[in-house]
């Protein structure tokens, strides 16, 4: 049998670093579900693995769905792809599956690009039968993604801004709070977005005993729980977010150690972002070809 040639098939740009891919991935799409993700590669063997959730599939395609926004090396390169170009290192579905049940009231807030991974979990959590509040925060209106799709997936849906360009001027905090104060607050909660949101969702939610899921997206290298570069301390534990993840109690998440992980390799992907913006004919770039093709002959 031959492999399958992840070639991308339709390319939509959501905002000005935001950008939405459909990828050739049939097994993929056939067996994923709600809350997975894969790690692609754009170098192969030798470039660096981004995880990415799966945020929709399309089986009669053989298709899934990847959106991304570009803040890094890889995103950046990944964004100037076109249709027709193949990823040439796509593997998954990874990370648990969501836990999918009747709740009843579920509040699903998504900060940013958290909106995309948000996505299919309110597809499931609205199949299964639960009544569905949304909750997307940005920036500002042209950094709001999906809106359409989630408002036809909710029940209500609520948009806050920080500067009010688009629904309420706030962080989403604030209507958080305002639900869990109901007569009838929530049975569940999912926060999903940059790591400093999903702390103060989990913070806002704990004094009403609101249980609450975070899906975290940390370092990956392997994707297996070997390398241990996905650590986090969930309670008194150790897990790796590849394979014990990507979805924890929000209570029990330690978000600071978290954030400093992710700080741990700035310099190095500055570096590399220095390097691709001044092109091919930078020394750096030109350093970073030579030591791929070494390796490549080494081989």
């Amino acid at each position: 049998m031959k492999p399958v040639k992840h070639l991308i098939l339709h390319r939509e740009q959501l905002s000005e670093n935001v950008c939405l891919l459909r990828v050739r991935a049939p097994l993929i799409a056939e067996a994923r579900r709600a809350g997975q993700f894969i790690l692609l590669s754009i170098d192969g063997d030798y470039g660096e693995r981004i995880p990415l959730t799966i945020a929709d599939a399309d089986l009669e395609e053989g298709s899934i769905t990847l959106i991304f926004q570009t803040v890094g090396y890889t995103t950046s390169q990944l964004g100037e792809m076109a249709v027709g170009d193949e990823i040439v290192v796509l593997v998954g579905p990874l990370g648990k599956p969501t836990h999918i049940e009747q709740f009843g009231t579920v509040v699903c807030i998504g900060g940013g690009i958290g909106v995309a991974p948000l996505h299919p979990i309110v597809q499931a959590l609205k199949q299964a039968g639960n009544r569905i509040i949304t909750i997307i925060g940005a920036r500002n209106k042209e950094l709001i993604i999906l809106e359409d799709r989630m408002r036809a997936l909710s029940d209500e849906l609520i948009i806050c801004t920080d500067d009010g360009s688009h629904g309420r001027k706030a962080l989403v905090t604030e209507p958080l709070k305002e639900i869990c104060e109901r007569p009838s607050p929530p049975d569940l909660a999912v926060a999903i977005g940059p790591p400093i949101m999903m702390k103060f969702c989990s913070e806002t939610t704990r004094p009403y005993e609101v249980s609450t899921m975070v899906s975290l997206n940390t370092i990956m290298v392997d994707g297996t729980g070997m390398c241990g570069g996905c650590r986090v301390t969930v309670g008194d534990e150790a897990k790796f977010v590849c394979v014990d993840g990507p979805e924890f109690d929000g209570h029990k998440v330690d978000f600071d150690g978290m954030m400093r992980r992710l700080q741990a390799y700035r310099p190095q992907e500055k570096k590399r972002m220095d390097a691709h913006k001044c092109g091919k004919n930078c020394n750096l770039e030109k350093m970073y070809k030579e030591n791929t093709d070494n390796a490549e002959a080494d081989r």
